[in-house]
C-alpha cells in the first residue's frame, strides 16, 4: 500500500530553480520520492501559477534538466518561452 501523496516526502534536485528571460519567470522542480532510487519527475510552473508535469520520468535529475534546457535540442521549454533562460538559484 502506497502512502497518500499529501504525506509523501520528496527529494529535490540541485537543478531546481527559477528561470527568467525578458522578465518572464518559470520555476523548475525536479524531484522524486525521498529515500528511494526512483526516477525523477520534471515539473515547470509558469508565472501565472499554471504547472506542467512531464508524463515521462527520468533516470537522473540531470536528464530531466537537459529535457528542459532549450540548448539540449529538446522542445520542452518551447511550451513556455521560445528563448533561452538564465538560472537563478538561492544560495
Amino acid at each position: 500500500m502506497s502512502m497518500p501523496e499529501s504525506e509523501q516526502h520528496y527529494e529535490f534536485s540541485e537543478f531546481c530553480g527559477e528561470f527568467v528571460d525578458d522578465g518572464v519567470m518559470v520555476v523548475i522542480s525536479i524531484y522524486r520520492p525521498a529515500g528511494t532510487n526512483a526516477d525523477w519527475t520534471l515539473k515547470v510552473i509558469d508565472q501565472e501559477g499554471y504547472s506542467t508535469v512531464w508524463d515521462d520520468q527520468f533516470d537522473t535529475d540531470r536528464d530531466a534538466f537537459q529535457e528542459f534546457l532549450p540548448l539540449s535540442g529538446a522542445t520542452a521549454s518551447a511550451a513556455f518561452l521560445s528563448s533561452r533562460f538564465t538560472l537563478y538559484i538561492d544560495g
